[in-house]
């Protein structure tokens, strides 16, 4: 496996039916980097995108990095290969680049007879997203005046990468996702870095707190 692309598309709560143009536009924005997961239930049109864009030869497969995410009721060994050519057949692509662990926990394997995620556990992860909604103007408050040229987006994303954290900004809109991989032509100095760092809360986000009282939870440890 080569380097991860320090920028990648996110997929999650993106509207079906928008999401096989939002892989297009992608892709010829620059993407090579692409987030997936069985939870999020449009992997099919993830996969149409990709192979368009395959086909018109602007890519090779070879060329982008896929990954997607086991989840949680298939965390028996006999049923982890299945969920993960579950994946692969919905993308219609012979492997993944990465395979994840959506969550750290097992949860009770579905009944033979029937396999979609129990509605109301659905209906949980959907209304307590795995990202934190942040309000993007607090950072008006501390980037310092030399960075005004930039958008805030471009400032926050900018920020993880030069902390060595892969980002996975997910948008629909063509325009902002040309706009969030327009990084790579500057820097934030260490000052601008310090500013942000000021923002800290010392919280721990999208701790999935259905699941507090699960054998395995990993978020009772102290940080």
């Amino acid at each position: 496996m080569g380097d991860i692309p320090a920028v990648g598309l996110g997929t999650w709560k993106a509207a079906p039916g928008k999401v096989t143009e939002a892989v297009k536009v992608a892709i010829d924005a620059g993407y090579r980097h692409f987030d997936c997961a069985y939870l999020y239930h449009n992997e099919h049109e993830v996969g149409a995108g990709i192979r368009y864009k395959i086909q018109e030869g602007v890519v090779r497969r070879e060329d982008l990095f896929i990954a997607s995410k086991l989840w949680c009721t298939w965390h028996t060994k006999p049923l982890v290969r299945t969920a993960c050519c579950r994946s692969l057949k919905a993308l219609k692509l012979k492997y993944l680049d990465l395979y994840l662990m959506h969550w750290p926990m097992g949860f009770k394997p579905p009944h033979p007879a029937w396999i979609m995620i129990p509605s109301k556990l659905l209906s949980f992860c959907f209304s307590h997203p795995g990202v934190y909604d942040l309000p993007v103007d607090c950072t008006n408050m501390v980037i310092p005046s030399d960075t005004d040229f930039l958008d805030t987006w471009e400032i926050l994303i900018r920020f993880q990468i030069q902390r060595n954290v892969i980002v996975i900004p997910k948008s629909i809109t063509p325009g902002r996702i040309k706009e969030n991989i327009q990084v790579f032509d500057f820097e934030l100095t260490q000052h601008n870095m310090n500013s942000i760092l000021s923002l800290d809360r010392n919280l721990r986000l999208a701790t999935f707190p259905i699941s507090k009282n699960h054998k395995d939870y990993p978020f009772h440890i102290e940080y």
